[in-house]
């Protein structure tokens, strides 16, 4: 594709040789006849970092994303143009696509410009990799995703390219980027860390996308504000105009890249560069531009060049100011004004055919012909004529008022001239045709809803529900309008409209519904009402029933579908039934779901079980789901990924094959999954640094309409600050978060802001209010059914109950668990069962030495449980209870180990009042006297505490967690203490230790024997 400017690709014609396509360059800061980006003027910091992420490729380091965030010309294309000419000098690929108002109707379309100069190497791809990339990109027939997704191949193909030399990709404005290759650059940028690769993309900020005078992207309905009621026709000549792209900040999906904000030009720079482009101005009329500008480049550029004369040279006052971005969009319009009528239709189709799509000026059958439309477009100076022989347009707002200043039937006029100068074939004709249409067409809908189903089957599903949602503003039948209407709402939800989805569903709902269409309706609504109303009454009022209609003898398998292009609706429902259940414990959704278990996959059934009674039902649940993610991976398909995420949320597992599976799914419904398992996960697993993210997600769901999703965010960052024992902190978060819940009644959420309020109460030692809001949430001994992550309170319940004085009700919470097999869940509900044991061991020992030995060797099996190092904050708390437990006991020396341990990590997390609580206990550590003395045959104090954890059967590595030794140090000290006691063998040891005195003696645990 070459590194020029946006989407100016040679497309072959039979007409006259000229090829007019549409582009942009906002790179009015590059000065110099060649524009390669040596003179740029300003933007010191953005090019170092623009140059530090090519030397960071270039070295190794490691692979970066950054996005160039700004108004309309501002110069972030001239950034590009400047980082693409010193990659292209240091060796790089470099690959560069460009968004367009009519290509975010073309699936993928922006990802085949990027990836057209590597396509020749996709046929090293595996075999299930090539076939997704080329039914993506349109190169075979689209089949149902079986392997890896897009975004898997796509990441191959550019793996491949970086082991021959560093690669630079660049997407300019990505706010008209399509859905899918959006969500693909998502997917990459999450994934290139340890490649050689940049990516940098550049974007327009929130409410400037859509041109002055535009409404939306070619083939795509009106807004449903202004569509006219279901069963009427429209009117002719009202065909909507097309140049409207999606928000800006919607283009990367919600997925946090490196984003470079770039502002107004310095007054130094805005001086320097108009002095470069406009010497000849007057004092008086350069403080004037400069005032007005504001540091705009563009502005900096074309106002000077559109004043009179006398204005320049400073004879005669300057107009009066008009808002930045409409000014500079009028003057390009009064351009257009001069320009003779067969200039300006030629640019019209230049403008509405998009970036790449090789428009031409018309019939124009000789070359003076063309020169003479050819000429005074480029003397207008809105575009030119590269090198190759394109049009190029100056800048995007030339496009948009192209755009805006025709009349509805000339933009009709020109989709009709370039439908039919298109394949027959190729979808582009289509979306043409569309948008030329004057009124119902049922045969152009139906083409339309064909090409938006396979859309959907490449992974488009926004594009998708584009086209059946134009398809439904042409359709001539009610009931077919209804139906497309219906598909368009499931398909945007899908892939990451909703706010749109939930605009159709309201048009829905003020019309009857065809009863083959109903279940499909259900969904929509339920989708909207639980993902942007927050609302999950009607999870139980509509999901039953179309459960009930679905699985019906004879019953079709999705109502009305064009297609399998969303694949079993009953699973689909089954989950989001089950949600709801989950979020509200509603026992109307569990009944339900217990129903229609039999006719979901094992994978929604392992769901089911995790989720429904844990302490009765999810047994063995973590081990079913890594079977199942091996099963899955080892076949390629990601098919149940999503269900097997759910599944790991409620028993807090999942690793690197499950976020593989579910990573190959890019649309947001899935990674917004993806997200929440992260935020909780990073909690759980001490990764505290990451606690913004929650909020950075929280904006992005928001702004996606994906409210439901904002207040969990928010609800998964609430535990990183009840965790590090800000109370301020959770107290302002659930003053957001709380009433929206309760609206919802959403018990999941309010039940775990009781739980975060408890452990704030416990990191400030206020053990009764932690034990009185936890009582609050589950009896002594009893693990409640409708709460299914009963285990996260478990061991806060255990401690409170002991600090609290109620020793009782601790032991019989403890003995719940334990009866339950609580720990067979899962590794993490092992452990807190452990921990929890740990706590209460000893309780019944009339002897204090042998409480003592019980409980240390509780404390040991604690620590030694499978995986207890990766519950950080867990293991700290139980290592500072630990600690404490040894103080009361009397032995200070002892205790220092797990304190110290405890504060190391405490200090990580940044949580406060648990550090101080282990400076406290060590303190009082540090100022009495260990009564340890040394053992038989002059055994050291370590030595002897050592013999007598070996001696109960403890292995190395289970007495090296209890002192926090290395197994190879324990076996140290046993290397020694054998000759000491003149024994060759761990068995002796019992019998070569004395007796301990009754206290003071170093402790020695008495557990089953666990192997040596």
């Amino acid at each position: 594709m070459g590194n020029g400017p946006v989407g100016t690709e040679r497309v072959g014609t039979e007409h006259d040789g000229i090829e007019l396509v549409g582009a942009e360059h906002d790179g009015i800061e590059l000065v110099g006849a060649e524009h390669d980006g040596t003179e740029l003027v300003g933007r010191r910091s953005e090019r170092v970092l623009l140059q530090r992420a090519l030397d960071d490729a270039r070295s190794g380091a490691g692979g970066s994303t950054t996005v160039l965030r700004g108004d309309p010309g501002i110069g972030k294309t001239a950034l590009l143009d400047w980082v693409a000419a010193r990659a292209g000098r240091d060796g790089f690929t470099v690959l560069r696509a460009g968004g367009s108002e009519a290509g975010t109707g073309i699936a993928f379309g922006a990802l085949h410009q990027v990836l057209r100069p590597l396509l020749e190497h996709a046929r090293a791809l595996p075999r299930r990799q090539r076939a997704a990339l080329e039914s993506a990109l349109g190169l075979r027939d689209p089949a149902f995703p079986d392997g890896l997704m897009v975004g898997a191949s796509v990441l191959a193909l550019l793996a491949e390219e970086t082991r021959h030399r560093p690669v630079l990709v660049l997407v300019d404005d990505l706010h008209w980027v399509d859905s899918s290759s959006a969500a693909v650059l998502v997917f990459l940028r999450q994934r290139i860390a340890d490649l050689p690769l940049a990516l940098v993309g550049t974007s327009r900020p929130i409410g400037t996308s859509r041109p002055i005078g535009t409404s939306r992207p070619i083939g795509t309905s009106r807004p449903i504000g202004t569509r006219r009621p279901i069963g009427t026709s429209p009117a002719a000549g009202t065909s909507p105009p097309t140049g409207a792209s999606r928000p800006a900040g919607s283009v990367l999906e919600g997925w946090p890249a490196h984003l470079v904000d770039i502002g107004a030009l310095s007054d130094n720079d805005s001086r320097a560069l108009l002095r470069r482009r406009h010497p000849e101005l007057a004092a008086a009329t350069a403080r004037r531009v400069l005032d007005e500008a504001a540091g705009n480049p563009l502005a900096l550029t074309e106002l000077p060049g559109r004043l009179e004369d006398e204005h320049r040279r400073g004879v005669v006052p300057l107009p009066e100011r008009l808002p930045l971005g409409e000014r500079l969009e009028a003057l390009f319009a009064q351009g257009l004004r001069s320009l003779p009528a067969e200039a300006t239709r030629a640019l019209l189709r230049t403008a509405l055919n998009g970036a790449g799509t090789g428009a031409l000026p018309g019939p124009v059958p000789g070359r003076d012909r063309a020169e003479r439309v050819l000429a005074p477009i480029e003397a207008s100076g809105l575009a030119r004529l590269d090198s190759t022989g394109r049009l190029v347009f100056r800048h995007s707002l030339v496009r948009s008022a192209v755009i805006a200043a025709a009349s509805e039937a000339d933009r009709r006029a020109a989709h009709r001239t370039l439908a039919r100068r298109l394949r027959a074939d190729d979808p582009r004709r289509l979306l043409h045709e569309a948008s030329a249409a004057e009124g119902p067409d049922e045969r152009l809908a139906a083409r339309l809803q064909e090409a938006g189903t396979r859309m959907a089957l490449r992974g488009g599903d926004a594009e998708g529900a584009l086209l059946l949602d134009r398809a439904a503003s042409l359709s001539s039948d009610v009931g077919n309008r209804v139906r497309r209407l219906t598909w368009a709402a499931v398909m945007s939800a899908r892939g990451g409209r909703l706010a749109y989805a939930a605009k159709l569903v309201g048009e829905l709902k003020r019309t009857p519904v065809p009863e083959d269409v109903a279940p499909l309706f259900a969904y929509a609504v339920v989708y909207v009402d639980q993902s942007h109303h927050v609302d999950f009454a009607s999870s139980f009022s509509l999901l039953p029933t179309a459960l009930a209609a679905l699985t019906a003898s004879g019953a079709p398998g999705s109502g009305g579908s064009p297609g399998p292009a969303f694949g079993d609706l009953v699973e689909q429902m089954f989950f989001k039934l089950l949600l709801a259940s989950v979020y509200t414990g509603d026992t109307r959704g569990w009944e339900t779901l217990e129903r229609y278990r039999e006719y979901v996959s094992p994978a929604a059934r392992l769901c089911l079980r995790a989720w429904a009674d844990p302490p009765r039902t999810a047994h063995g649940a973590e081990a079913e789901l890594r079977r199942m993610v091996a099963h899955w991976t080892a076949r390629g398909e990601t098919g149940h990924a999503w269900l097997l995420l759910w599944a790991a949320s409620a028993v807090d597992g999942g690793g690197p094959d499950l976020w593989g599976l579910a990573g190959g799914e890019h649309a947001y419904a899935t990674q917004g999954s993806v997200a929440k398992a992260r935020c909780h996960q990073d909690f759980l697993r001490g990764r505290w640094d990451t606690a913004l993210d929650c909020l950075r997600e929280a904006e992005t769901a928001e702004e996606l309409g994906y409210h439901c999703n904002a207040l969990l965010f928010r609800h998964y960052h609430a535990h990183f600050l009840a965790g590090r024992g800000d109370e301020r902190g959770l107290r302002e978060a659930r003053a957001r978060i709380e009433p929206v819940a309760r609206r919802a009644r959403m018990r999941f959420v309010t039940d775990h802001l009781d739980h975060l309020g408890a452990l704030v109460a416990l990191a400030h030692g206020r053990h009764e209010e932690a034990y009185t809001r936890l009582r609050g949430m589950m009896s002594p001994g009893d693990l409640p059914l409708g709460l299914s992550w009963f285990h996260l309170p478990f061991f806060d319940f255990v401690y409170a109950a002991l600090r609290s004085g109620r020793r009782t009700e601790a032991r019989a919470h403890v003995a719940a668990g334990q009866a339950a097999r609580m720990g067979d869940i899962s590794a993490h509900h092992a452990f807190l069962l452990a921990a929890a044991t740990a706590l209460t061991a000893g309780d019944d020992e009339t002897d204090a030495a042998d409480a003592a030995d019980t409980a240390d060797a509780a404390y040991a099996a604690a620590c030694a449980v499978p995986g207890a190092d990766q519950w950080v904050f867990d293991l700290a708390r139980l290592r500072l209870a630990h600690g404490s437990r040894l103080l009361r006991q009397g032995r200070h020396t002892d205790a220092g180990d797990p304190l110290r341990a405890a504060l190391t990590a405490f200090t990580r997390l940044g949580a406060g009042p648990w550090a101080e609580q282990c400076r406290s206990a060590l303190r009082g550590a540090d100022g009495s006297p260990d009564s340890t003395a040394a053992g038989p045959a002059e055994l050291t104090a370590q030595e002897l505490r050592i013999a007598r954890l070996v001696a109960t059967g403890l292995t190395n590595k289970e007495v090296g967690a209890a002192l926090h030794l290395s197994p190879r140090t324990v076996g140290a000290h046993l290397y020694r203490v054998f000759p000491k006691l003149g024994i060759t063998s761990r068995a002796a040891l019992a019998r070569a230790l004395p007796p301990r005195r009754s206290s003071g003696s170093p402790p020695g645990p008495a557990p089953s024997r666990r192997g040596s």
